[in-house]
């Protein structure tokens, strides 16, 4: 059995849901941003590669080295791209609120 709905009532619900689900992929992006960039585990490799690269570099070991920095190197791009996407979402779900206000405001 249907259920009938007015025009009205058919945009609030369509904005409800795209507020939820703005606010859902806006927790999510906090979060990524978040835990990501502030992760012990990537701070905990650096500085150990830092140290391996200063024994390196002490008893004159130019491939440790190298790949030293190689490793610093991709920590660096990974906690960039972990920030990106984190971005990516936001604004993801600010545009989401967007839309289901501009649906609100169709409302008459």
């Amino acid at each position: 059995m249907f259920f009938s709905m007015s025009f009205n009532d058919f945009i609030l619900t369509m904005a409800g849901c795209l507020l939820g689900l703005g606010v859902i992929i806006l927790v999510i992006g906090i979060y990524v941003l978040v835990s990501k960039v502030v992760g012990k585990e990537i701070k905990t490799i650096a500085n150990q590669t830092a140290r391996l690269a200063q024994k390196g570099i002490a008893e004159d070991v130019s491939g440790l080295v190298g790949n030293a920095s190689s490793l610093i190197e991709a920590l660096n791009q990974l906690i960039k791209t972990s920030a990106g996407v984190g971005v990516f979402l936001i604004l993801v779900s600010f545009c989401l609120m967007a839309a289901a206000y501009g649906l609100v405001l169709q409302i008459h």
